[in-house]
């Protein structure tokens, strides 16, 4: 394949642990676009969680948040957002009633939570770029909610509610974990598989020429779709193994070396 395109996800990707991008995946990704291969980034934060990342990056091709629920440019205007379904709104809340779970919720470009405290709400104000709206009630939300993420650290139980919410509603929404932690759920059309695609072709590019970089299982529609993938080394072994090849992990730079290594190969020779 010709990689005309790059896109990588942000979180357990193209960021460390504590969110910071590192001066080796910045001059590796300019050395990229150097080659003359744009790069952009698809990422289940909101917009402005992925905006801070442009200018570093030098990106100047249209980017995806929320995993593809909005699609926008890099001065952060809108090109389409794709809003839950109320129905599901109503009926994933419904599931988590009386669980040991932290309810955010994703609308109009603000952030609120069920709760202001604790180590996700903290990596969440730096990915997201902003401080939660503390309230207990959601309803008035239900009908413009971008994303929906529900908070724990009990992986069983979190598993649980993945499972009873996907055999609800996962006919009408794309519901998965983007970390272990996480539970996800946008619209149907807000998955990395449909937002990778949206982005080649607003940009020219085909598929079978993209190239995809992640590390998690919201991950693999995106991996399924593209020409290429390629899994950060501390992924699950089972995205791994949907994979193309297999960098180093975030915290060792894998995007960094998966563009010296692996891509810019490709590109100039």
């Amino acid at each position: 394949m010709t990689i005309k395109l790059v896109v990588s996800d942000v979180d357990g990707t193209l960021v460390r642990k504590d969110k910071s991008l590192s001066p080796q995946v910045i001059a590796a990704v300019h050395r990229l676009r150097a080659a003359e291969v744009p790069f952009t980034l698809i990422s289940a934060r909101p917009v402005s969680g992925v905006l801070p990342l442009v200018t570093a990056l030098g990106i100047d091709v249209p980017l995806a948040a929320f995993n593809g629920g909005i699609l926008f440019r890099p001065d952060g205007s809108e090109i389409v957002a794709h809003r839950v379904e109320r129905a599901v709104v109503e009926g994933v809340f419904a599931l988590a009633k009386g669980l040991a779970v932290d309810r955010w919720v994703f609308a109009g470009g603000q952030w609120y939570a069920s709760s202001g405290e604790g180590v996700h709400v903290e990596h969440e104000r730096v990915a997201s770029n902003q401080a939660p709206v503390i309230r207990a009630d959601f309803t008035d939300l239900y009908d413009r909610a971008d994303k929906i993420t529900f908070v724990s650290d009990d992986r069983d139980l979190l598993k649980e509610l993945a499972a009873k919410a996907v055999s609800a509603f996962g006919d009408r929404a794309t519901i998965g974990q983007s970390q272990v932690y996480y539970l996800d759920v946008t619209d149907t059309r807000a998955n990395k598989g449909d937002g990778v695609a949206a982005l080649a072709e607003m940009l020219g590019v085909d598929l079978a020429d993209t190239l995809v970089l992640g590390d998690m299982d919201n991950d693999v529609p995106m991996f399924d779709r593209a020409g290429l993938s390629i899994a950060m080394g501390q992924a699950p072994d089972a995205v791994k193994a949907k994979a193309d090849w297999v960098s180093s992990s975030n915290q060792e730079d894998g995007v960094a070396h998966a563009i010296d290594a692996f891509i810019l190969p490709k590109v100039t020779t």
